[in-house]
């Protein structure tokens, strides 16, 4: 990996959207120390003494969340409208129809999905206000200046939202990898210096801590390995086309495979099922649940919040079914057997020893069935790994560690892959030896 990107290097025009990429990272990581006016740091950070949501989104923003920032909301109104677009693509004909009309109608679909950003952006500024408010963080509560505080924090997350979705666009444009991609791999890997530093502080504080956190250290070492190993382990089901004789000339007689990653879907799943899990976490920052509930509407809607609450096991058991579930239903969208098969035949291509037609797409279906299974486990357990460490050592504050290291690693390795195709694309073979 260190040996793609110092060749890189050494091509002038990877230079250039290497440095490109740093200085949009750069950009982002300025705007996530800008502060919002009118907020009281010291009562916003105590907002985020546990690992709850709050704790997770600050981690994928690189602390911006918690220090009420220009950035706070980074680049998740633009994940949750990308998910709700593509979710509604294969709900709603015309919108299916958009994405089948090639490189217009994608761009239609990103107009609407910028749209939709924008107005997920205000309802969430709007919730974290709240929120704020609720928290006596903000300096002016009442009367006209207190709306005018209101107004401008809310304009103020919105704006930074938007400037964070062009940041990333800019990165696609100019720079290397997926721009969305970047921005969060900035913000995630922004945490790693505090979270070593506290565990030194723990140490320092608590002598049992010696043998806990190197334990913990190597286990998410063994996860960044197991990361790597699945991401790039696939199956591959064997092709053959059979020979043809055209004039004088043989056509075919090939053989080949089709590779099915493991985990084909990456970190999407868990983006999904966080959305969801995330939904009654936003409910309450529009409305908290009552301290000494008394009535059943009171009881029934503290109940509902503490049973989706982080701390609660039957949230990490509800959060490893919907990341099942999810992945299954990314793979489908992804993958559709009777088209590969219905492309086989045309091709005269078949998989050994399997009849053309339905055959061959049931065959396809149950290894894509199998191998679906074991990339949503594999998913699964990544997730809610670091919720049970998180139970057991509330003070290493490694809440979400596993989707945190899913995700820097899967950049990583996107990066690396497209930097291989750009190098290859200009002839430098001898750097790839």
């Amino acid at each position: 990996m260190f040996a793609v990107f110092r060749n890189a290097w050494k091509v002038p025009e990877l230079r250039k959207k290497l440095l490109y990429t740093l200085l949009i990272i750069l950009v982002f990581r300025i705007g996530c120390h800008v502060p919002v006016p009118f907020i009281d740091p010291s009562a916003v950070s105590s907002m985020f003494g546990e690992g709850n949501f709050l704790s997770y989104m600050d981690t994928l923003t690189g602390g911006a969340l918690s220090n009420a920032t220009l950035f706070s909301l980074s680049i998740q109104p633009y994940i949750n409208a990308s998910i709700i677009v593509q979710l509604l693509t294969y709900a709603l004909p015309p919108l299916e129809n958009l994405q089948k009309e090639g490189e217009s109608g994608r761009k239609k679909l990103q107009q609407i999905t910028s749209f939709v950003s924008l107005a997920i952006a205000v309802v969430m500024s709007y919730a974290y206000y709240l929120t704020l408010k609720n928290s006596a963080a903000l300096q002016y509560n009442t009367g006209f200046a207190g709306a005018f505080t209101g107004v401008v924090i809310v304009l103020s997350f919105t704006a930074g939202a938007s400037i964070v979705v062009w940041l990333g666009n800019r990165i696609n444009e100019n720079g290397i990898g997926n721009g969305i991609s970047m921005i969060l791999f900035a913000g995630i890997v922004s945490r790693g210096p505090g979270a070593i530093v506290k565990m030194l502080q723990l140490i320092q504080i608590d002598q049992k801590y010696i043998l806990i956190v190197p334990l913990i250290l190597l286990i998410f070492i063994a996860m960044i390995g197991f990361i790597v190993f699945m991401n790039e382990s696939e199956r591959r089901i064997p092709i053959q086309y059979a020979k043809r004789v055209v004039g004088r000339k043989q056509y075919g007689g090939q053989s080949t495979h089709i590779p099915i990653k493991i985990a084909m879907s990456g970190v999407m799943p868990i983006i999904f099922a966080m959305a969801i899990m995330s939904l009654p976490s936003t409910l309450a920052m529009f409305k908290a649940p009552a301290a000494n509930p008394e009535t059943i509407w009171q009881k029934f809607y503290a109940g509902f919040i503490n049973f989706f609450s982080y701390r609660s096991p039957w949230y990490a058991i509800l959060y490893f079914v919907l990341i099942i579930a999810f992945n299954y239903f990314y793979v489908s969208m992804q993958y559709n057997p009777i088209e590969i098969a219905n492309n086989l035949r045309q091709n005269n291509g078949g998989i050994p020893g399997i009849r053309p037609g339905k055959p061959t797409s049931d065959f396809i279906q149950r290894v894509l069935g199998k191998i679906t299974l074991v990339g949503a486990f594999f998913l699964g357990v990544i997730a809610i790994f670091p919720i049970f460490t998180s139970m057991a050592f509330p003070q290493l504050g490694i809440a979400m560690g596993g989707t945190s290291i899913l995700i820097v690693v899967s950049v990583v390795l996107e990066t690396v892959r497209t930097l291989e195709s750009q190098m290859m694309m200009r002839h430098h073979k001898g750097f790839l030896e």
